[in-house]
């Protein structure tokens, strides 16, 4: 084997950056969106492509042909890919990125043998002056971010192996047991708390995020719907939502804001649904599945910070 790498690196935009840093090796690109919709631990099988397919078609319009060629194609050619020694991971900080490289790692786990690893993954390194994802770095702090990788251990590759299977699973209790777990992956217990936080309040029925992006509307002087995607991408925390993610997250939460004058104001049920008096769960409940599990079989308790199956 040569001293090269094999890098998987999460999304065309990312790559095309390190592309231009010119390393040596292969790049694999993984474009999904793992996050949501349903997803079974073997990745790549029949049962996962037919899931994945037909929920990106239901929810994104996104057609067949297109997964395959944009994305079985990519878990072919690491199955295939040879003449490295070590795998570079690079994955952002946030719950999109995670999930996306939890995957990663576990279909690795399965069809390839062990050599070592290592992430490369957004942090404030030193000389940097602020916090950044890895996508708005410049060349030569994305180079420096590459340089400080860190290396995964055995036990970081089996943490990840896990939390893949428990996100797959349909307990979201068992996940949340793993925020506790230490390891060198610096943001999963704030990804995996992020995600417990997606299901159904208790006491309201709408989820952090939507609660997050009523409270925007309550709180800022919105003109337009366009205005209102933008703080929402702008002020999401850890979810690393796209454009057309949030979009669904605004559809969804039309029974609680309008368009009024050039303003977007809260509807009398927006207001109630903030002020917690009102459980909205019957009126917004669907089949919306996050990993194995269908998201209103589940409520999230914030006081006691528990998942509760109904």
């Amino acid at each position: 084997m040569t001293n090269t790498a094999l890098h998987i690196i999460n999304g065309d935009s990312l790559t095309e950056q390190v592309e231009a840093l010119d390393l040596p090796g292969q790049i694999i690109v993984w474009r999904e969106l793992l996050c949501e919709g349903p997803c079974t631990k073997e990745v790549g099988s029949n049962k996962f492509i037919k899931q994945r397919q037909k929920f990106l078609k239901e929810a994104y319009n996104i057609s067949a042909e297109n997964y395959q060629e944009r994305f079985v194609t990519q878990l072919s050619k690491l199955k295939e890919a040879k003449n490295y020694d070590h795998v570079v991971l690079w994955f952002e900080f946030d719950l999109f990125c995670h999930i996306n490289m939890l995957a990663a790692i576990s279909f690795y786990m399965e069809h390839k043998p062990k050599v070592p690893f290592y992430l490369v993954c957004s942090k404030r390194l030193k000389g940097e002056d602020e916090f950044l994802p890895l996508s708005s770095l410049s060349e030569k702090h994305l180079l420096n971010h590459f340089k400080h990788k860190i290396e995964l251990k055995e036990e970081d590759l089996e943490i990840a192996s896990l939390v893949w299977e428990l996100y797959c699973g349909n307990d979201p209790m068992k996940l949340k047991k793993q925020i506790k777990k230490t390891s060198n992956f610096e943001y999963l217990s704030s990804c995996i708390r992020a995600h417990i936080e997606r299901f159904p309040n208790s006491k309201t029925g709408i989820n952090s995020l939507e609660r997050n992006v009523l409270k925007l509307i309550e709180n800022q002087q919105i003109a337009s719907i366009n205005q209102l995607l933008g703080y929402a991408l702008q002020y999401q925390g850890y979810y690393g939502y796209s454009d057309s993610q949030m979009e669904r997250v605004l559809k969804k939460l039309t029974i609680f804001y309008s368009l009024e004058n050039n303003k977007v104001i809260l509807t009398q049920k927006g207001q109630d649904v903030l002020n917690s008096k009102k459980n909205f769960y019957q009126e917004l409940k669907n089949e919306d599945c996050l990993g194995g599990a269908r998201v209103f079989d589940f409520l999230y308790d914030s006081d006691s910070h528990k998942v509760l199956k109904l």
